[in-house]
């Protein structure tokens, strides 16, 4: 381990999946909201750019074909610039003195193309900056990859919002765009430098088919997994937050304390239970892990404006030691039951199926949502608000997980092993 030549790589891996993740925050919810607004997008408008988005997954099945392209390093890190410099941009460009429906057209573009490219660049990113990561500390090293970015991402956002204030207070928004676009641009440079720093292991090149892919069975095992977790997160989650806001009555001031409250959970116990993941396997650890989520879904099944506060930090808290197992998993199962030359199409079939399920799944539910609200919150003669009939389908659902989870991988053998 003294001649270890990857452990300056490995390090940079953690500050890239920061940098990354910091200008992930800024293209997303809020400040995102605040570009729309300051162009003048409706927020119907911003919620369909916002959907859109989340297909931009789908787009990871073109990394199949450029699985073979090696080295992996020169090209995602020209496609990632070309991304980042894209979502800097769309703070910039309502001060190119465009006409208005050229700017709406030109930021939607820039928007939704570099979400693409950077749904593109991530599994062969991913699979070269992971091969870096010794196979029996995994679970160990993408814990404190996560543990960085969510405390970092606190202070961050922290920092941010108050710039953010400050130059908002003083009445020029047009500061605060600039502000984010530069931002994202010095951003960029850094995750840039992080991607240069890092060394890549040569591999051996290899055509790997889709064909391939899709006749593996235990592939489909892993794959099954992160698409049925997609349904019962992706039936819940997007429809939490109006119900802070609106039926909870939360202030933002306790969402954002919410918010904090849960990036330290998850950063407290990321860490055991990665070490744990080592230890035992992955399928282990997030038995563990789905059985706190279907605890969560249970406790907010029962969450009403009365007991709010008490019962919906209870389920966020829940939720946060739950995805500090589930989100690290769901990767590292294909690193488990994948062979090597395979996983940069295993990674992208896996993200493309999964974000397809995941957007459908919203839109199918949000009808249900409609109809529970429409009908004064009523479902099935029960007076209910349509959140807690949401999280009683996510509870089922992660109930399956956990009962196929524990039958499927039964006496399966890690690539490891």
């Amino acid at each position: 381990m003294n001649n270890d030549i990857y452990r300056n790589s490995r390090f940079f891996y953690i500050l890239e999946a920061a940098f990354e993740y910091f200008i992930s925050i800024l293209v997303t919810g809020a400040y995102l909201a605040k570009v729309t607004a300051y162009i003048g997008l409706s927020d119907s408008l911003t919620g369909v750019l916002t959907a859109f988005v989340s297909l931009g997954c789908g787009f990871q099945i073109i990394a199949i074909f450029l699985a073979n392209r090696q080295p992996v390093k020169k090209w995602v890190s020209v496609l990632h610039i070309i991304n980042q410099l894209f979502f800097a941009l769309i703070y910039l460009i309502p001060f190119f003195g465009l006409p208005r429906n050229v700017t709406v057209v030109l930021f939607c573009f820039l928007l939704l193309a570099g979400h693409i490219i950077s749904n593109i660049v991530y599994s062969p990113k991913m699979n070269w900056l992971m091969s870096l990561v010794d196979d029996n500390k995994r679970g160990d090293f993408t814990a404190t990859k996560e543990i960085v970015s969510l405390i970092g991402g606190i202070i961050f956002t922290f920092v941010v919002g108050q710039v953010i204030d400050r130059f908002e207070a003083a009445g020029s928004i047009e500061t605060s765009l600039i502000f984010c676009g530069v931002g994202i641009f010095v951003l960029m440079l850094l995750h840039t430098a992080t991607l240069l720093l890092s060394l890549e292991k040569p591999a051996a090149k290899k055509n790997v088919r889709i064909k391939e892919l899709l006749r593996d069975k235990g592939l489909f095992r892993v794959i099954l997994i992160t698409v049925l977790w997609n349904i019962a997160n992706y039936a819940t989650t997007p429809f939490y937050g109006t119900y802070q806001t609106k039926e909870l009555g939360f202030s933002m001031t306790f969402i954002s304390v919410l918010a904090a409250l849960y990036a330290l959970c998850r950063s407290l116990v990321s860490k055991p239970l990665g070490r744990y993941a080592d230890k035992t396997s992955f399928t282990r650890m997030m038995s563990i892990c789905f059985a706190i989520q279907v605890l969560s879904f249970a406790v907010n099944m029962f969450t009403v404006p009365s007991n709010g506060k008490i019962f919906y930090t209870t389920y966020y808290i829940l939720h946060a030691i739950a995805m500090a197992g589930i989100n690290s998993g769901t990767v590292n199962l294909i690193y488990d039951y994948v062979d090597h030359e395979r996983r940069v199409g295993a990674l992208a079939l896996q993200s493309t199926l999964a974000g397809f399920t995941g957007f459908f799944t919203t839109l199918i539910v949000s009808s249900l949502v409609d109809v529970i609200q429409a009908n004064g919150n009523t479902f099935l003669g029960m007076n209910v608000y349509a959140q807690q009939v949401v999280s009683a389908i996510g509870l089922v659902v992660v109930v399956i997980i956990l009962l196929y989870l524990n039958i499927a991988f039964r006496g399966m053998r890690t690539k490891k092993e």
